[in-house]
């Protein structure tokens, strides 16, 4: 069985606390709601953009945006089929949730459901390689042969530096995948595994799968999505909120050079000392939940605001959230403002968004139709 080696340090432990503390300030605050079923839309694009972006999509944010909601955007089809597979991937794994969360049985889980239902307390999620083939086959999908799909890859592979040719890295080989992908699971399954933090595990998913690199193409993606699911059932759904893609992508260089600080480890895989990773991976989630902490600490800090929500939660897209945090920073909002604010974005939809928030008695409408103002409720 795998057995990662690293050190939790007082740097791991630092963003872990950070983590905690945003995490149960958003899971408590009146304007979000603490696990969202449905992703909010702004959420979807922006994981799929910077997911897809990583590797090189170089459609813009809007353009992603006219995918996801079907409309034709003129670029090349693997750019566009990029980001319809990784959609995809977002609502195979959201599936995989609410399998989980109904006691419905898994791909590759070996547990009669009836047994499930019986005992006494929930049994933990069953992590399986039919699980990590079926992301990959949707990441792939139309892009490459349909009989690599889901296939671990057959021969050597080297990753270089596309600048200067020279390899960087040179993952395990050919012969080597299926049992190191099988020792890794068995690890992830183990029940003294489960007992480290949940992000850790998600650290050490997304490091030990990319470092195997089972496939021909789509390691990168299947691998990010392999660790958001562990992150997804073991209590941190946070998907729907932001992903950390988005961090990856803004610091690629860093992003990048740590893994490759880690796989050049004179090693084997069990060997390689995985602290730095676990404490990149960790920083990124620390800060992606601080920024989505201060956001919703400045929409709750409104007292009477709260008090008017009675403590509830209501469950409000990102768009809506900034529809709130203008009108709070400069006293109200027209339509032209917010036009302004979401160019891409049709009046109709502004104005859906601005109606969910008078009928949640959270904004108020003052003046006619054509000159009407926005201003947060008494």
């Amino acid at each position: 069985m795998y057995q990662p080696k690293f050190t939790i340090t007082p740097a791991i432990l630092n963003h872990i606390a950070k983590v905690e503390a945003a995490r149960a300030i958003i899971n408590q605050a009146p304007l979000v709601p603490a696990f969202e079923k449905q992703f909010h839309q702004e959420a979807i694009i922006r994981a799929v953009h910077y997911a897809t972006r990583l590797e090189g999509n170089d459609l813009t944010y809007q353009e992603v945006a006219r995918v996801i909601e079907g409309e034709k955007v003129v670029a090349q089809g693997r750019e566009v089929q990029e980001v319809i597979n990784y959609r995809n991937v977002m609502d195979y794994l959201e599936e995989l949730l609410t399998r989980y969360q109904e006691n419905l049985p898994l791909p590759g889980e070996k547990i009669d459901p009836r047994e499930k239902i019986r005992q006494a307390q929930k049994a933990p999620f069953f992590y399986s390689e039919e699980i990590f083939r079926r992301i990959h086959q949707l990441v792939v999908e139309k892009i490459i042969p349909e009989r690599d799909a889901g296939r671990y890859r057959q021969a050597q592979v080297a990753l270089v530096n596309t600048k200067t040719g020279t390899p960087v890295f040179r993952p395990p080989p050919a012969v080597e995948v299926p049992f190191l992908v099988r020792e890794f699971f068995v690890w992830l399954n183990d029940h003294q595994a489960r007992e480290l933090h949940p992000v850790i595990r998600s650290a050490i998913t997304h490091y030990a799968l990319v470092a195997i690199h089972p496939f021909i193409e789509g390691n990168g993606r299947t691998t990010r999505a392999m660790a958001t699911l562990v992150l997804m059932t073991e209590g941190y759904n946070i998907k729907g909120l932001f992903g950390l893609e988005e961090y990856f992508d803004r610091n690629a260089e860093l992003y990048y050079g740590t893994l490759q600080k880690v796989s050049l480890q004179k090693a084997s895989l069990p060997k390689k000392d995985l602290t730095p990773w676990v404490e990149f991976f960790c920083q990124a989630l620390s800060v992606e939940l601080g920024r989505i902490k201060e956001k919703v600490e400045q929409l709750s800090s409104d007292i009477r605001l709260r008090q008017r929500l009675g403590g509830q939660q209501i469950p409000l897209t990102e768009r809506q959230i900034k529809l709130i945090e203008y009108i709070r920073e400069f006293g109200g909002l027209r339509i032209a403002d917010a036009r302004e604010l979401f160019p891409m974005i049709s009046e109709d939809t502004i104005w859906r968004d601005l109606k969910k928030l008078i009928d949640q008695k959270i904004v108020v409408k003052k003046g006619s139709t054509k000159g009407a103002y926005y201003t947060l409720a008494n």
